[in-house]
């Protein structure tokens, strides 16, 4: 489950890392307040949730199982454990 938090953490920094090199590129100040107006961290936001809602969209697309597939659970065969399965 931390898998996906942190990589849609990751998404939602994209936008700040991707200014932070255009900064660092171009020998403005990175650390100065000025480099960073809050019209420029609004667009980031807004581009960073844009981000996040198309990877949590695609996630969820993408990801599991198929639709009509039936899970087997986690059981004992002979004495060894079977990990769960969808068939």
């Amino acid at each position: 489950m931390i898998r996906p938090v942190l990589t849609e953490i990751g998404i939602f920094l994209i936008p700040f890392a991707v200014y932070a090199l255009f900064l660092a590129a171009t020998r403005s100040g990175l650390f100065v307040q000025s480099s960073w107006p809050i019209t420029v961290v609004a667009r980031q936001v807004l581009a960073a949730l844009v981000l996040v809602i198309a990877g949590l969209i695609g996630l969820a697309h993408f990801s599991g199982a198929a639709p009509n597939s039936t899970y087997i659970p986690a059981h004992i065969e002979n004495g060894k454990l079977v990990p769960g399965r969808d068939s």
